[in-house]
């Protein structure tokens, strides 16, 4: 597997931790089901729901990157605990996932309908009465934080010891809280900031940083190394080499809202244009394009009544500004940054290594 460095990965067996976290989310949703069924049989549709949301896709990155960063502080191989441990982050994607779907209005996630679009199905095919728009909204947001609860419980239960939990357990709050306020100022930027000023390109990488890079990859790392009873060069490396990686996917998945193959994505095409997002690609944008289409971009991008039709002219305008060709630039440079730290990281485990590489490169190179 090449890397920007000319470098090899050697032969990793990541799909085994995808098989063991899978299985840990597997456990915990059975045990779950159980309660949900005692409480009513109304709960059907939910658990039902959330087991093919949870259980039916996603490249489980963030536990991938939690278990390797636990690898890496040396941290045992064959341990439970830190597969269930992990798994607790695919639970807090999967509750900002419902959420985000809902806010961008997103009618698929993964090939299949988003969890407010099944709900609302779910009230049309049943007869029910009142409005099925809003009861599949109030259902999404009802289930996403059942998730959000979900993560916290998985994590402390995760049948690590209670020293090691309670060590990790600060990075992994403050990673849920940097992933919702970054949620936050992504909902923000499009109704109260000016994509002509200054500061939007700073206002861009904020967004950035805290709503995908630290929550992606740097913090999922420093949670598994402190789990494992890192020290704090180790948990400091991990950050040397995440915080830039993470930005780096995150421009990726920029590059992907935009350009990006739906059979791939898994959503429509332009998706991001259609959202309206203010990502850094965009803000780039602006700055290369013409006044008149600067502001054609501006004005169309996220209309409520932007049509099909416009979504292939805007993407025009955003490839004539230069724009991928800046992020991508940045990317590589980005992936250069992270490689160099993951090269000075004083890793116990040498695998470890191997094995990160890989995934960095699999988190940024990811074709549209």
């Amino acid at each position: 597997m090449p890397t920007p460095t000319g470098r090899q990965a050697g032969p990793i067996d990541v799909e085994a931790v995808r098989e063991r976290v899978n299985a840990a989310l597997a456990e915990f949703m059975d045990g779950q089901s159980v309660l949900l069924a005692k409480i009513s049989p109304q709960l059907v549709p939910t658990v039902d729901a959330l087991r093919e949301f949870l259980l039916d896709g996603g490249k489980r990155l963030r536990p991938a990157f939690c278990y390797w960063g636990w690898r890496g502080a040396g941290g045992s191989a064959g341990s439970e605990g830190i597969a269930h441990a992990a798994a607790a982050l695919e639970l807090l994607q999967a509750s900002a996932l419902v959420h985000d779907d809902l806010m961008d209005r997103s009618d698929t996630r993964r090939g299949l309908p988003s969890v407010h679009r099944r709900f609302e199905a779910l009230h049309r095919d049943s007869g029910w009465r009142g409005d099925r728009e809003q009861y599949g909204a109030s259902a999404a947001v009802l289930l996403g934080d059942l998730l959000l609860i979900w993560c916290d419980e998985l994590f402390i239960r995760s049948g690590l010891p209670s020293a090691q939990v309670l060590a990790a357990k600060p990075a992994f709050d403050l990673m849920r809280t940097e992933v919702m306020v970054g949620q936050y100022l992504d909902v923000l930027e499009p109704v109260a900031g000016d994509s002509a000023d200054e500061g939007a390109l700073e206002r861009a990488r904020t967004v950035l940083h805290y709503k995908s890079a630290k929550y992606t990859i740097e913090r999922p790392l420093q949670v598994g190394a402190l789990l494992a009873g890192a020290d704090p060069e180790l948990v400091a490396a991990y950050s040397a080499f995440g915080l830039p990686l993470g930005e780096a996917f995150q421009l990726r998945d920029d590059l992907l809202g935009v350009f990006g193959d739906p059979a791939v994505t898994g959503k429509p095409a332009g998706d991001d244009l259609r959202e309206g997002k203010r990502t850094l690609l965009v803000a780039h944008a602006m700055r290369g394009l013409a006044k008149a289409d600067a502001r054609h971009l501006d004005e169309r991008l996220g209309a409520p009544d932007l049509t099909a039709d416009e979504i292939p002219v805007l993407r025009t305008l955003v490839e004539r500004s230069g724009a991928a060709e800046l992020v991508e630039h940045r990317i590589d440079e980005l992936m250069r940054e992270a490689l160099t730290a993951l090269d000075s990281a004083p890793l116990v485990d040498g695998a470890a290594r191997t094995v990160l590489l890989a995934l960095a490169e699999a988190a940024t190179v990811r074709k549209y």
